[in-house]
Parts: C-alpha cells; sequence; structure tokens
C-alpha cells in the first residue's frame, strides 16, 4: 500500500511556506482558480518522477523573487516509510534524496513511487502529434521497466548525436560514412530493444484501455486502437535488421533534410471511433472518456507489476462529464481501487457530494 502522509512545500510556485497533512484514502481539495490545488498534486508528482508535470525547467517553479524550492514528504509502501526530499540549490543544483540518501542519477528513482496523473491538458494525448502519445507511453513503461528506460534514455542522446553529424556533413560538405555507421549501429542497438518491448507491451495495454472506454462511456461506441512503427514495414527475422533497413532505406534523404527521418521516435498510437479518426469526431464528453480510459489502464498495469496501487491524482476532472460517466468512474477510482486518490475542484459542495455518494472514506481541504 502506497500512502502520502505529509507534504512541506518551501518557495514552492505559490507557497512561500506550507505544510499539509492527509489522512484518508481519499482528498478532496477545494478552492477558486489560481489558489493552489493544481500545485500541490504537482509536487507529490515531483517526488514521484523527480521533475514537474507542468513545467519543464525547474527554475520557474520556484515562489515568485526567489530563487531555489523545497519539496518535503512523507508516505509509506507497504509499512516502509519514505522521507523524500527534492531541492533546487539558488545556484541551480538540483538534489534528490529519500530517507537521507542522496541520488547520484535521478533516472534512478524512476518507478520507486508510481504515480498516474489526470489534468485536463491531457487531452493533447488524443488530439495532437504522436509526440504525446509516445510520452504516454513512456512514461508508463520506464516506471516498469528500468532497461526499458535506460535504453530509451541511450536512443534520445545518439539520436541527437546523429542529428547533429548530418548537419555537420552539410555544413562541411564531407561525409564520414565510418562514423555515422558506429552512430547507426549505437542507435540500432538501443532503438531496437525499445521497440521490442512496446511491442509486447501494447496489445494488451491497448485492449484494456477499450474495455475502460467501454465501461466509462456505457454507450457501445466501436473503439480501435492500434500500434503504428515505421520498423513494422519490414519483414524480418528481428528488431535490429528491421532498423538497419530502415535506416538504409532513409540514408539519402536523412543527409539531404540532415536529420533522422525513420526511427521509433516515429512511434504512434492510433485511435479510431466507428472506424473514422478520434479526434475528428469524438464529442468532449469522448475524448474526456478516452483520457480516463488510458489513465486507469496505467494504473491497474502499474499495480500489477509493483504488487501495490499507484497514487492517483486527478486535476479538474468533474468538466466536461455528464453526471452518469463521472459517477462510475469515482466509482471505481474511489472505491473499487486500492490506491489513494487526489483530487481538485473549484465547488466544495459538488466535489462533497460526489464523493460521499460513491460511499469511499475522504477528506476535503479547502484552499482559501
Amino acid at each position: 500500500m502506497f500512502r502520502f502522509q505529509r507534504l512541506q512545500l518551501v518557495q514552492y510556485k505559490n507557497y512561500m511556506f506550507k505544510n499539509f497533512e492527509f489522512k484518508h484514502k481519499v482528498i478532496g481539495i477545494c478552492g477558486s482558480n489560481g489558489i493552489g490545488k493544481t500545485n500541490i498534486l504537482d509536487a507529490i508528482w515531483y517526488l514521484c518522477f523527480t521533475k514537474s508535470y507542468f513545467t519543464a525547467i525547474d527554475g520557474r517553479i520556484a515562489y515568485t523573487a526567489n530563487q531555489g524550492f523545497r519539496i518535503d514528504g512523507e508516505c509509506s509502501i507497504n509499512n516502509q516509510s519514505l522521507n523524500t526530499i527534492a531541492i533546487l540549490r539558488e545556484t541551480g543544483k538540483k538534489e534528490f534524496s529519500v530517507n537521507n540518501d542522496l541520488y547520484t542519477k535521478l533516472s534512478h528513482h524512476i518507478g520507486k513511487m508510481p504515480a498516474v496523473m489526470v489534468a485536463p491538458d491531457d487531452v493533447i494525448i488524443i488530439t495532437g502529434g504522436s509526440e504525446e502519445r509516445r510520452k504516454m507511453i513512456d512514461t508508463l513503461i520506464c516506471q516498469i521497466d528500468e532497461v526499458y528506460m535506460q535504453q530509451l534514455i541511450a536512443y534520445n542522446k545518439i539520436l541527437l548525436q546523429r542529428n547533429a553529424l548530418l548537419k555537420q556533413f552539410a555544413e562541411t560538405g564531407f561525409t564520414d560514412s565510418a562514423l555515422l555507421q558506429v552512430i547507426n549501429m549505437q542507435l540500432i542497438t538501443a532503438g531496437s530493444y525499445v521497440y521490442k518491448v512496446r511491442k509486447a507491451f501494447l496489445p494488451t495495454y491497448l485492449e484494456r484501455i477499450n474495455k475502460h472506454y467501454q465501461q466509462i462511456s456505457g454507450a457501445g461506441e466501436q473503439l480501435d486502437l492500434s500500434y503504428d512503427s515505421p520498423l513494422d514495414a519490414f519483414v524480418t527475422t528481428n528488431e535490429q535488421e528491421a532498423f538497419s533497413l530502415l535506416l538504409q532505406q532513409n540514408h539519402q534523404r536523412d543527409l539531404a533534410m540532415q536529420r533522422t527521418n525513420g526511427g521509433i521516435h516515429k512511434d504512434d498510437v492510433k485511435f479510431l471511433l466507428d472506424s473514422m479518426p478520434f479526434k475528428q469526431i469524438a464529442s468532449q464528453g469522448q475524448r474526456k472518456s478516452l483520457l480516463f480510459s488510458i489513465r486507469l489502464t496505467e494504473y491497474e498495469l502499474l499495480q500489477e507489476h509493483k504488487g501495490f496501487a499507484p497514487v492517483l491524482l486527478l486535476d479538474d476532472v468533474f468538466e466536461k462529464l455528464d453526471e452518469q460517466r463521472m459517477a462510475n468512474l469515482l466509482l471505481d477510482v474511489c472505491v473499487k481501487k486500492q490506491g489513494q486518490v487526489f483530487i481538485t475542484d473549484t465547488h466544495k459542495s459538488r466535489l462533497e457530494a460526489h464523493l460521499k455518494n460513491v460511499g469511499c472514506d475522504y477528506e476535503i481541504i479547502e484552499l482559501v
């Protein structure tokens, strides 16, 4: 069982100094817009992932007119107490520790404290480009498979090196084929591992998303989801051979465009509703239902692999869902699921009424 008991914020976003205590399974956080509800969820996410869910640059997180911040969280996993502290120094140095043990590599923390977030802007997973859906896949698998995470990090670094090399070739007018081949082999090694894991993992993942969608929507809509990778075009005995053929196929194009046009960084997940592109015909309610289905599937898979439920962070979930869909969702996450749930809303009465109706163990934190 994974539970947060305490959270202390120092110079973090809109909080100069604030302590929070959490005593129940479901924590409702209510207050007007801009008061800091989402910032509490983001601080919890930061302790789980060593970074903000919403802000890419740490320096922009610090309280106005101050440099640096500190997030201090007390939680327990299977009765083991964990004091997790994230610090950004005024110098820009970042420190992250658990029970006073300082990490030398932040990536070593990923997966130790699994979490799932649902935020309004997440609908871009459905409406946006393929990068958003790859991020969705990678955030989940990296919490489950440390080797996958390391190979993905390696691939992204090599990809940057390869693109820089292609640009250098264009600028100098000289193509170092031997050096390019060395980079290609490194890219193939890391990329083929990532592709192999994705291909094995995604069928079950997508099937479960569809199942959750049917439960939440209750409409019997025909939803089709599929994994799409450039490597699928090659019928070969192994992933490395397919990747090698893909790079050969794109060789001249890569040189001309000064970037790598084929690889796992082009993978995508396709969503179809009644045989049409989902994002083109789906209503806002359908899009949010699919988003919840994706996150609930992530939740279940993390629980199965970790042996305990991740913390679930629901930001402003009451908009764009009708009463029945919301009742179905809350019954699932607040009663049937075993993990701790944090929910934000602008209306205390609405939040409390929903939580009472599903009969869960909850508390309300009202921000003023």
